[in-house]
């Protein structure tokens, strides 16, 4: 058995075949960081990569995602009591007066892949509550997503988290956002797709 056997099982979507084998691998001693980076996350690089390439679709994504979330519930106990801290923690959400969530649903199934901790305060939220929800859980990036009539309460957003004084980094995105739109509101980075958020989210913990 192996780490190689969980990233294939996963990237096919086989939920229970993912929950057995990470389970074997801790029966085996096998540590559960090597099981979280070698398999599950490696896993959702790949359908990531190939999702941005236009290889697999949301529903491959949906089900690779929903297949990790299986092999993570048995593995997060492992990871806590092993001490294995996430890479950062996130908080995504859609703006105020848009209740669209499927691509924010999406960029938060993606970070996890990337190993963030994700805090999804859902749809409809208000500048504020993005502040809020970031101060609370000590978030280093906030994604906000929006669709076009509602692409101006982004700039309300990036404005509440300057003036709270937050440490923490916001990228948008959503169909029709723009990099340009991004710099003219003063985002910090923008996002074409779900699996160029997790990219990116990367780059801005890591600056």
């Amino acid at each position: 058995m192996s780490t190689e056997a969980i990233c294939q099982a996963l990237m096919k979507g086989r939920a229970a075949e993912v929950k057995t084998l990470v389970q074997q691998e801790l029966d085996a001693g096998v540590k559960p960081a090597a099981i979280l980076n070698e398999g599950l996350l490696q896993g959702m690089g790949i359908i990531g990569g190939k999702f941005k390439k236009n290889e697999v679709y949301v529903p491959e994504v949906l089900i690779a995602a929903r297949a990790m979330k299986a092999g993570m519930e048995i593995l997060k106990p492992h990871l806590v009591a092993a001490g294995v801290e996430p890479l950062a923690t996130a908080v995504i959400g859609t703006v105020k007066g848009d209740l669209h969530d499927i691509g924010k649903n999406l960029v938060g199934m993606m970070l996890e892949g990337a190993g963030f901790r994700v805090v999804d305060v859902g749809i409809d939220v208000s500048p504020e509550k993005f502040v809020e929800m970031a101060k609370a859980n000590n978030a280093q990036v906030i994604g906000v997503s929006a669709l076009l009539t509602t692409m101006t309460n982004m700039k309300h957003v990036v404005d509440a988290v300057k003036e709270s004084g937050v440490a923490c980094k916001v990228m948008i995105g959503g169909a029709p956002v723009t990099q340009a739109f991004s710099d003219e509101i003063g985002a910090n980075g923008y996002a074409p797709d779900a699996a160029s958020a997790a990219d990116l989210a990367r780059k801005l913990v890591a600056a």
